[in-house]
């Protein structure tokens, strides 16, 4: 048990990281910034109003990373812990 938790983040924190990194882009190539992901568009004021769909479902993609990361994890140290 001493091994599931601490894999669970680690492998949690790459999950997230791995999501915004292959998060959309809008129609120009560009992906959203950090901030604009985090705070799922709310931030976004006049024309850049179309980004918001982009920008929720960026974020949705950086928690599904982050979320399957940690399950990977919560696994990964199971089986080491059963050694």
């Amino acid at each position: 048990m001493r091994t599931v938790t601490p894999l669970a983040v680690i492998f949690a924190a790459a999950g997230a990281i791995t999501g915004f990194l292959l998060r959309p882009s809008d129609i120009f190539g560009h992906q959203l910034p950090l901030s604009v992901v985090l705070t799922r568009g709310s931030d976004l004021h006049g024309l850049n109003r179309f980004l918001v769909p982009l920008a929720e479902r960026s974020f949705n993609e950086v928690v599904a990373g982050l979320i399957l990361g940690a399950v990977l994890g919560v696994v990964v140290g199971a089986l080491l812990g059963r050694r």
